[in-house]
């Protein structure tokens, strides 16, 4: 009778620790915008990469609606099981920013999400029409103060991931342009093309094929160092100006995560990104992964988030 006791717990172990392991049912992958954009780009493979490693289904949901904020605040009020994840951007801070200028309480706090890792940082680019008669950043701003405060430039929204870099190096440039916010990135690139404005801030994955084509003028890149994908755009910095953006994205959950679960939730993460998948359904782009674990992320989290709070109070109430 004791070893059939034994035999059945032997057996029974396995299927035990199954139950316990993550994920134990289909996990959600969420992107707070409408379909299309980064953070689209990179949950669709992954969440493919991420049903082939565990078995379980991982669909990807847009939840939009603003800038991010309603489908950030759902999965801060997700059971903090790591069965919900959110694929997003600087929005995430930057709707906390922007709601902290005019004494808005935020549908969420940073302390209700939990980083997982960073899957790419790509900087901003600085494009211009063909139009512009300026081949780099001195020029340009020599012919915009010259225009005095006529010159345009739009965006994918006020106080969105392509308005504040562009007034960072406005601030940093003591230069004055005209916004004309769209309502994504989108616009903001069709109203460059169109030349209706003058300028605008993209991702690289957004701007480099009418790069390319010619249909607009890169000048500078937000990074630290040159995008290989654009490897003759030079720096703001190499030009002597100070602004530094970027189009990250990242993998949250809910904050509250058993540390035995992160850790597992992490080591999935770390599997999917490293997947020649998802590597090629972000070369195809252009994007380039840059993949961060937990700790090193929320150290290049913090940083970023420093310098773009700044900039958010610079801009102040519009």
């Amino acid at each position: 009778m004791k070893r059939l006791l034994i035999a059945v717990a032997c057996a029974a172990a396995p299927f035990a620790a199954h139950a316990q392991g993550f994920p134990n049912k289909a996990m959600t992958v969420v992107v707070p915008n409408p379909p299309g954009g980064m953070n689209q780009i990179h949950a669709m493979p992954l969440s493919a990469v991420v049903e082939r490693l565990t078995k379980q289904p991982a669909p990807v949901v847009n939840r939009p609606g603003g800038t991010a904020a309603v489908g950030t605040a759902f999965v801060a009020n997700q059971p903090p099981d790591g069965h919900t994840l959110l694929i997003t951007t600087p929005n995430l801070y930057l709707v906390i920013e922007k709601d902290k200028l005019y004494g808005i309480k935020s549908p969420y706090t940073l302390a209700q999400i939990q980083p997982v890792a960073l899957m790419s940082a790509d900087p901003l680019i600085m494009v211009v029409h063909p139009s512009v008669p300026a081949k780099n950043v001195k020029e340009f701003i020599a012919l915009a103060k010259g225009q005095k405060g006529t010159s345009t430039f739009s965006s994918s929204g006020p106080y969105g991931i392509t308005h504040v870099p562009m007034a960072m190096f406005l601030d940093a440039a003591g230069l004055k342009m005209r916004h004309v916010p769209t309502t994504g990135g989108g616009p903001a690139i069709t109203q460059l093309l169109g030349g209706h404005v003058d300028a605008t801030g993209g991702g690289v994955a957004a701007v480099y094929p009418h790069v390319v084509s010619g249909k607009m003028k890169p000048l500078a890149s937000f990074g630290a160092k040159r995008h290989p994908a654009l490897p003759d755009v030079v720096t703001f910095r190499e030009q002597g100006v100070e602004a530094e953006a970027y189009l990250w994205v990242g993998v949250f959950t809910a904050a509250g995560i058993p540390d035995a679960t992160l850790a597992q939730l992490r080591d999935l993460v770390r599997k999917a990104a490293a997947d020649p998948a998802f590597k090629d359904a972000l070369d195809k782009v252009k994007v380039v992964p840059n993949y961060l674990d937990t700790e090193d992320f929320k150290a290049f989290f913090a940083a970023d988030y420093k310098r773009m709070a700044k900039a958010v109070q610079s801009i102040g109430k519009l």
